[in-house]
């Protein structure tokens, strides 16, 4: 089972955005897919009550019960869960970074989120678990992202190649619970998000090899 936890100190990084589309786009490949909102402000499940029946399988969960959840969906035969983390750098933060395989963290590529990452970044060092650094919702045309990449290399973060940029497709397609893929299929907004499971995938799998071999 593989296990993402989207972490970001700071709110408006478009965490849940890209939460809902990565569970989707794990279930769009006939993967069972969970996400569980970890998120006092429950956006995914909300987003969840206007989808309906359609996958992914979503529900809402309190911090303290995660590791008991995640012994459920494995024993249900879930394939993928996406944990969709408060906006904090706290004890329910590092628990959910400890829980998962890989951690994804979106970044916006403005200053002041720059300056909070740092945070996210300690956080999931403590945790010792691999973290993967996403610009996102970035200006299509700006040199603000290598920027924020080079920010991002000189605090010792490891960035995606793949950056999920500002399209309207993402802010229509949640509005009656659906996604990117969905609203505009084959679409810029859907391109990107296949592109970011896979080498979320990639990367997971290298970390869990890594892993296994420093045990070895």
């Amino acid at each position: 089972m593989q296990t993402l936890v989207l972490l970001s100190q700071k709110g408006g990084s478009g965490k849940t955005t890209l939460a809902v589309h990565l569970a989707a786009e794990a279930a769009s490949r006939g993967i069972k897919t969970l996400l569980l909102d970890l998120d006092p402000q429950a956006s995914a499940s909300r987003w969840a009550d206007r989808r309906g029946d359609r996958p992914p399988d979503v529900a809402s969960e309190h911090p303290a019960r995660l590791e008991a959840a995640l012994a459920s969906a494995k024993a249900e035969g879930y394939g993928v869960v996406v944990l969709d983390g408060q906006p904090a750098a706290d004890q329910a933060a590092l628990q959910a970074a400890r829980s998962a395989d890989l951690v994804v963290i979106p970044l916006r590529p403005a200053i002041l989120d720059l300056d909070a990452i740092g945070t996210t970044l300690d956080l999931c060092t403590l945790a010792k678990r691999p973290a993967i650094v996403v610009i996102n919702a970035a200006p299509t045309r700006s040199r603000v992202v290598e920027e924020a990449a080079a920010a991002v290399a000189k605090l010792g973060g490891t960035v995606a190649d793949v950056v999920i940029r500002e399209r309207v497709a993402f802010r229509h397609a949640l509005v009656d619970g659906r996604v990117a893929g969905e609203f505009d299929p084959g679409g810029a907004a859907a391109q990107e998000v296949a592109a970011l499971f896979d080498l979320l995938t990639q990367a997971r799998a290298v970390a869990t090899t890594r892993k296994h071999a420093n045990k070895g």
